[in-house]
């Protein structure tokens, strides 16, 4: 048995189609175009490249995309004021500050700061508090992604047992709460679990968001099960001084138990950017007072 290969790339490029002729209707009815702002402070060249990413592809969903980029040294003080501008700022519908910030930067600071409504990461307090009670908000990207996939592949996903590898705010906190509403029976398991393997083998769904590479086994995943893999670690390549790219899931060995699996790349990582676009589209409909079917995007 060899793994259904679950194909992000593919499904991330029909969700930003549809973004897009949603956001074309938007304009027609705000006489606006939607807007997301990307504050980005120093110059990470990780940062820089996932802002850059970020900026073409809302440009390309026919959205505006405006771009604040700091310097190293800005004070904690002028950050905050950036971000109150663009929660007062009508064109602007999501607001985003990528991580990490410097280290003289409060981040939860600068998280609290930015408008719930225009939280379109999904990182801010108040969302993680209407996603843990089942109130309408903003869902952090990659887990919102995760699900879709998930309910894409699988339909209805009542009554199956999900384990969540990992419990950081961003992925596996959000990724529990999601598969909780959902009607999975859901562990969260982490570095620290007993028996972790024995955990994982029980599971008809596997998220694994750790950030160790391959550490997941192919022996660990339950026959049929649902892999999927957030992992995105760079290890040496098979040609020295080369690296690659490598999940959390030892790949060759899972795909050979599992029903279904996603490839790092080319799984997770699309739906990211493809959530954040259909984050913005949803907030831009709520700021300016527009119905948008539940189903819609």
């Amino acid at each position: 048995m060899t793994a259904d290969v679950i194909d992000g790339k593919a499904f991330a490029a029909t969700l930003r189609a549809r973004v897009g002729n949603l956001a074309t209707a938007f304009e027609a009815k705000a006489g606006r175009k939607a807007g997301l702002a990307v504050v980005l402070v120093g110059e990470d060249p990780a940062s820089q490249v996932y802002v850059r990413s970020k900026g073409k592809s809302t440009l390309e969903a026919g959205m505006n995309s405006f771009e604040h980029k700091l310097p190293a040294d800005t004070s904690e003080a002028d950050l905050l004021a950036v971000v109150e501008a663009l929660n007062a700022d009508a064109a602007v519908d999501g607001i985003l500050v990528q991580l990490p910030l410097p280290k003289h930067i409060d981040e939860q600071k600068v998280i609290a700061a930015i408008n719930p409504d225009k939280d379109v990461d999904g990182f801010h307090v108040t969302n993680a508090g209407r996603l843990a009670v089942g109130q309408p908000g903003f869902v952090p990207c990659t887990p919102l992604g995760c699900l879709t996939l998930l309910k894409d592949r699988l339909g209805s996903l009542s009554g199956l047992d999900a384990v969540v590898i990992g419990r950081s705010n961003i992925v596996g906190k959000p990724m529990a709460q999601l598969l909780i509403a959902e009607s999975c029976t859901v562990t969260v398991a982490h570095s620290r679990t007993k028996d972790l393997a024995d955990v994982v083998r029980r599971a008809d769904i596997v998220v694994a968001a750790v950030g160790r590479p391959e550490m997941v086994k192919g022996d660990w995943i339950k026959p049929g099960a649902t892999v999927i893999d957030v992992g995105i670690n760079r290890v040496p390549g098979a040609v020295e001084g080369k690296t690659k790219l490598v999940g959390d899931v030892d790949y060759a060995s899972a795909a050979a138990v599992a029903s279904a699996i996603t490839p790092v790349p080319g799984g997770v990582g699309p739906m990211t950017i493809a959530v954040l676009l259909r984050n913005t589209l949803v907030a831009a409909y709520r700021n300016a007072g527009l119905e948008l079917a539940a189903d819609a995007v």
